[in-house]
């Protein structure tokens, strides 16, 4: 049976709502069912950031250690952790489906192929995630329209129905880099090593690099792919439709290999 969408007390923030009021309506309305989600770039810790200071209740954070983080990743974690007294929970993907992955295609079959990197989002990334939001009613994230053209579509609240119709909140959604650059800067907000080493946009260390003047701010991610392909799943299905098809199929030979 398909889960229905929660129910919800009073009116849901429209897209003229701030951030503040999105994610404060977020956290009075879901308690402990709610749940932020980041990897600690500069959009997640502005978010983890406002959330504290509302004080308008608890909340729950989570993030995804895939096995290939960088060790500045590790870092700020533990930073956010004394920071804001907050207790952050950290996903791991499953080990077997690591094991069986990595013996077929290697460790870094991401540079092979379009697919093989879906493949390896998908086992490192997708999976945990979509185990642990069967906990929630509803989650953050750090989503800005002006990250990527295949974001610009992004709302403040919506119902995610990849996740079992939980509430998805971007709360800055239409927020700008240097809107998110100048809240860091008034609030003293911890950032992440390697954003002071030319990153833009960080994720696995072997999958992530520095950009150069002028590139787009995910330039440095997947940098091997056309631009086309710079989303892990998570959020966005590839427009590539082939790509995802395959990824799939390889999805499900993976598992078929786990259980033998």
């Amino acid at each position: 049976m398909t889960r229905k969408a929660p129910a919800v007390r009073g009116n849901i923030p429209t897209e003229q709502a701030t951030a503040a009021e999105v994610l404060a309506w977020g956290i009075k309305q879901f308690g402990t069912g709610f749940g932020i989600c980041t990897s600690f770039q500069l959009s997640g810790m502005v978010i983890i950031d406002m959330a504290k200071r509302l004080e308008v209740g608890t909340f729950q954070v989570f993030t995804i250690d895939t096995g290939r983080l960088p060790e500045a990743t590790h870092e700020i974690i533990e930073r956010t952790r004394e920071r804001y007294g907050i207790e952050i929970k950290v996903l791991h993907p499953d080990a077997v489906e690591i094991d069986t992955m990595v013996t077929e295609h290697g460790a870094d079959l991401f540079y092979e192929s379009a697919e093989n990197r879906h493949l390896c989002c998908e086992i490192r990334k997708v999976r945990p995630l979509q185990k642990e939001l069967k906990l929630f009613d509803a989650w953050a994230v750090g989503l800005r329209r002006d990250q990527a053209g295949s974001r610009a579509d992004v709302r403040k609240v919506e119902i995610d129905e990849k996740n079992g119709n939980i509430y998805k909140l971007s709360p800055l959604a239409d927020w700008s880099e240097r809107q998110v650059d100048d809240y860091i800067r008034c609030y003293d907000v911890p950032k992440h090593q390697l954003f002071s080493e030319g990153y833009t946009s960080i994720g696995c260390a072997p999958c992530t690099r520095a950009t150069f003047d002028g590139e787009h701010i995910r330039a440095g991610r997947w940098w091997w792919e056309a631009e086309s392909n710079k989303e892990c799943g998570i959020h966005l299905i590839d427009a590539d439709g082939a790509v995802t098809s395959k990824s799939d199929t390889n999805l499900q030979e993976l598992s078929r290999n786990t259980k033998e």
